[in-house]
């Protein structure tokens, strides 16, 4: 089989793992919603910051090494597995030791059983995550699909009866423990095929690995700041309510990119580095992937820009109106990241991660300051347009680091990204004529709105960007 068609059958089970993991997912938080204040949110919202930050250092950034290696050596693995173990005991001591000073920054007691549920991840996901990243190596896309909907599946299931016992905010907590669990369990059932550790551990021999992932941590650090500086902030400065707010907001905004991304993302890597040192392959490589992310993402953002007053009260209830300013922000800053994203897979293809390294530490120094400034005085809402700024000049610095690696390609960009623009705004008009003629209210019109928009897109794309004897090449493709 082909690389061509690994990718495709890849990104196939990617997109059903997705897809399954991303219903349960929506369904979920819509089920929560109800039954939980957003104080609630913003309470598991500081938790899962706190996870965020400490799993920077858990793989010590060797994840992408391994890949990008193409790394086989057991006792190399042995000892990059159990360094990781170590690495995962250490943190969960870190965890309790520093709760108190946690607690004590955001004002919030219960964030002493959250933070102390929450500690165990660190005991959990590293028995299985090396295996993952072996399965990725070798494009069993298929194993990785599985797990992850068996975890997302048990997971969410887990979380709504606890919700619905009244365990509230630890329900979130615990049922993503569980999540964790089973998946660590299947990555280690799917990957010990791949890999068996031996007794063995030396540091010297994972050198190469740990200075490949010096950068990429200290990229992580600093990408874990830019994005999380206005949780940090609006947690602190405005209270875990309006930081439960602003996360429904960005959730949803970002819903897309956070899903469908990593299938485009996860096959690409992989497929790349396999061709680093063919140029001309890499450049149209990295156009493809910046067409297909642009004609997936810009209509699903779009849409919920012109349909955010009647998705909101739909499908959270009433009390969240409050999100719907931040949406129209947060689809903003969707489309700047997801144009973003590309950029991870080139220099890691390359073996440059010290270019995130300084990408993330510009945008830092303009974030933090804009990030206190502007919500200072506006609020949450000028925390959020701080973010929107950053992430557009984010963007264009992206897109510099990107021509200086495979040269000028903004003409073929440019081009390529037109069409998608163009139908989204006439997609926006047909939503927008049907609300100002018909109405915007209940369940009926929101529907009607969603398939006017998606039908629109879709006959658009038809007419003028693939014919149905290319879907249907595609389509055959994949099976």
């Amino acid at each position: 089989m082909s690389n061509t068609q690994k990718a495709m059958n890849g990104g196939k089970w990617i997109t059903v793992s997705t897809v399954i993991s991303t219903l349960f997912q929506f369904l979920q938080v819509a089920v929560l919603a109800r039954l939980l204040d957003p104080s609630d949110f913003g309470i598991v919202s500081i938790s899962n910051l706190i996870i965020a930050f400490f799993q920077i250092f858990s793989n010590l950034g060797f994840s992408n090494s391994i890949i990008y290696k193409q790394e086989s050596d057991r006792n190399v693995l042995s000892t990059l597995y159990f360094l990781n173990l170590l690495v995962g005991f250490f943190i969960f001591v870190v965890i309790h030791l520093t709760s108190p000073f946690i607690i004590s920054f955001y004002h919030e007691p219960k964030l002493d059983r959250v933070l102390g549920l929450s500690s165990y991840y660190f005991m959990i996901a590293y028995f299985g995550q090396l295996y993952m990243f072996l399965l990725e190596k070798e494009l069993r896309f298929k194993s990785v699909a599985m797990l992850d909907i068996a975890g997302t599946v048990i997971g969410s299931a887990v979380t709504v009866t606890l919700a619905y016992s009244g365990y509230r905010e630890l329900s979130l907590i615990i049922g993503a423990l569980v999540m964790q669990t089973v998946k660590s369990a299947l990555q280690i059932a799917f990957g010990l095929s791949l890999f068996r550790p031996t007794w063995s551990f030396n540091i010297k021999e994972v050198k190469d690995h740990l200075r490949f992932g010096l950068y990429n941590m200290g990229d992580g650090l600093l990408g874990f700041i830019q994005f999380n500086s206005d949780n940090i902030f609006i947690g602190g400065m405005l209270g875990v309510k309006m930081l439960g707010y602003y996360t429904i907001a960005y959730q949803l905004a970002i819903f897309p990119i956070a899903k469908l991304n990593p299938i485009i993302l996860q096959v690409a890597y992989p497929i790349l580095a396999k061709m680093k040192d063919n140029m001309a392959d890499l450049k149209k490589s990295y156009l493809k992937i910046l067409d297909f992310i642009s004609y997936c993402n810009l209509p699903l953002l779009a849409g919920l820009f012109i349909t955010a007053d009647s998705v909101v009260p739909l499908i959270y209830g009433p009390g969240w109106e409050k999100t719907i300013d931040l949406i129209h922000i947060f689809v903003f800053v969707g489309i700047f990241t997801c144009l973003s994203h590309p950029l991870y897979t080139l220099v890691f293809t390359k073996g440059k991660p010290n270019l995130l390294f300084y990408l993330n530490l510009g945008t830092l120094i303009v974030k933090i300051p804009l990030v206190y400034v502007m919500g200072h005085y506006w609020g949450v809402t000028g925390i959020a347009l701080a973010f929107l700024l950053t992430t557009a000049l984010n963007m264009i610095a992206n897109f510099a680091i990107a021509h200086s690696i495979i040269g000028d390609f903004a003409g073929d960009f440019m081009r390529d990204v037109a069409k998608p623009v163009i139908f989204c705004l006439i997609m926006i008009g047909v939503i927008y004529t049907y609300k100002l003629f018909v109405g915007d209210s209940g369940l009926v019109n929101t529907l009607v709105e969603v398939a006017l928009g998606g039908g629109t897109y879709a006959l658009l794309t038809l007419a003028y960007k693939l014919s149905f004897t290319e879907i249907k090449a595609y389509r055959q493709a994949l099976l």
